[in-house]
C-alpha cells in the first residue's frame, strides 16, 4: 500500500466526510488509518437493508459508545437519511464520523442533510507521482491511469479491469442510483466526453453529436462532477485586454477512463494523444496538491478568441503552466507564456512542463521543467 498524502483528522478530533471516484482507495485508507474505528459498510447487503429500512437503529447501536473511537459509515450516500442521526448523534454524544463516499449527488438531489459545516470535507484522488515514488513511470499512467487497482493489475488483466470499471459505474451508479433516465444515450455522451477530454466545452455542439439537448449536456456533466469522474476548469477572465473564450475545460479525473471510452489504444510518445494525456496528468498533480496541502489556490486557464492558450493559471496570478509533451521544447512552445503577459505582466512564475531530460530557464524569465522535476517542485512549493 501507498502513502497517500491526503491529511485527514486525528480519531476523534472532527467529523469529515472522504469523497472520492470508484477504486481511488478510500476504504482501504480510512481501514489503515483508523484501525480501531467502529466500521458500518453499506455495500454489504444487509447492513444496507437494515439501515434503509429503520435508520434510527445507528442511535441505539451507538448507546454508550467511546466518543474518542471513530465511527466510519462507507458509502453513506446510499442511506441518505443515515445524516440525520449523525446529525443528532454529533450533536447530542459528541461522537466523531467519518462518512466515505463515491458520489454526493443523491444526497444534494434529495436535499439531504450534509451536517451543516459540522464535517469537514475531503476528497481522495487518484495515485499521484509523488504517492508512487520510485514506482512513479510516467508511461504507464499515461496509458493507465491514476487508480491504485489499474497501476496495479496484471497486464494481462487490467483492460479487462477498465472495461468493468466503467461498466459498473454505469451500471451502479448511473442506472442503480437513477441518475438519468436514458442510461443509452448517457454512454454515447461518455464516449464524446473523453475525446473532448482536455478541450472547451461547448454545449451545443455536444448537443449535436449525441442527439440530446444542450440542457441536458449541462446536467450529463453535473453529472461528471458530481460523482468524482471529472471536473471543470473555468476560464480566467479577470481584467482582460484582449477578447477571451468564457467556456470551461473539461478533465476526467483518471486518464485510463479516458483511454478506454476513447478507444486509443497503447499511447505511444510523441503522439498528439500522449500529449492531451499529458496534459490530464499534469491537470491530475496540480489538483491533488492543492487540496491535499491545504492550498485552496484557484485553478483556471487562459485562451485569446485567436486561440492562443495557457493551459493553466493557478492562484491570484501566481503561476502559469504551459503544458508540451516534447524533449526538445521549441521557441514557438513559448509563444503562449509570452503573451499571456502582455495582458497580464503581474504573472510571478512561467513554466513549461515538458519531457526534456534538464531543466533551464529562458533570458526571459521562462522555466523549462521536465515531468520528473515539475513534481519535486510542485510538491515543494517552487511555484506557490
Amino acid at each position: 500500500m501507498y502513502n497517500r498524502l491526503i491529511s485527514l483528522p486525528e480519531s476523534g478530533d472532527r467529523s469529515f466526510f472522504l469523497w472520492g471516484a470508484r477504486q481511488t482507495g478510500k476504504s482501504t485508507l480510512l481501514r489503515s488509518r483508523f484501525p480501531d474505528a467502529l466500521y458500518v459498510d453499506l455495500l454489504k447487503s444487509e447492513e444496507f437493508a437494515r439501515y434503509l429500512q429503520a435508520p434510527q437503529l445507528l442511535r441505539s447501536e451507538l448507546e454508550g459508545h467511546d466518543p474518542g473511537r471513530l465511527i466510519i459509515i462507507d458509502e453513506v450516500q446510499k442511506v441518505p437519511s443515515l445524516l440525520d442521526e449523525v446529525h443528532w448523534l454529533i450533536e447530542n454524544r459528541r461522537l466523531q464520523f467519518a462518512l466515505c463516499g463515491s458520489s454526493a449527488r443523491k444526497l444534494k438531489r434529495g436535499h439531504a442533510n450534509l451536517l451543516g459545516g459540522r464535517a469537514l470535507r475531503y476528497e481522495l484522488y487518484g495515485l499521484t507521482a509523488q504517492e508512487l515514488g520510485r514506482d512513479f513511470d510516467l508511461d504507464r499512467m499515461i496509458n493507465r491511469g491514476y487508480l491504485p487497482e489499474h497501476l496495479q493489475c496484471e497486464e494481462k488483466f487490467w483492460k479487462r479491469s477498465m472495461l468493468s470499471y466503467v461498466g459498473d459505474y454505469l451500471k451502479e451508479e448511473i442506472a442503480a442510483e437513477g441518475l438519468v433516465r436514458n442510461l443509452s444515450g448517457f454512454a454515447d455522451f461518455l464516449n464524446v466526453a473523453a475525446l473532448s477530454d482536455t478541450e472547451p466545452v461547448s454545449y451545443s455542439s455536444f448537443a449535436r453529436d449525441v442527439g440530446v439537448s444542450a440542457n441536458t449536456i449541462k446536467d450529463y456533466f453535473s453529472i461528471l462532477v458530481d460523482t468524482l469522474q471529472g471536473w471543470l476548469v473555468p476560464a480566467f477572465s479577470k481584467r482582460p485586454k484582449r477578447r477571451v473564450t468564457l467556456a470551461p475545460k473539461f478533465y476526467f479525473a483518471d486518464v485510463g477512463t479516458v483511454n478506454h471510452l476513447a478507444k486509443r489504444g497503447h499511447i505511444l510518445r510523441k503522439s498528439e494523444l500522449f500529449g492531451k494525456a499529458f496534459e490530464n496528468w499534469v491537470a491530475h498533480e496540480i489538483r491533488a496538491y492543492n487540496q491535499y496541502c491545504d492550498r485552496f489556490l484557484e485553478i483556471a486557464y487562459w485562451r485569446l478568441s485567436t486561440g492562443v492558450e495557457v493551459d493553466f493559471i493557478i492562484g491570484d496570478m501566481h503561476c502559469a503552466i504551459e503544458v508540451k509533451a516534447s524533449d526538445r521544447p521549441r521557441d514557438d512552445h513559448l509563444h503562449n507564456l509570452r503573451e499571456l503577459v502582455k495582458d497580464h505582466p503581474e504573472i510571478k512564475h512561467r513554466v513549461l512542463v515538458n519531457l526534456e531530460e534538464k531543466r533551464r530557464k529562458t533570458v526571459d524569465g521562462i522555466e523549462i521543467v521536465p515531468a520528473h522535476e515539475f513534481v519535486r517542485g510542485l510538491w515543494s512549493n517552487a511555484w506557490f
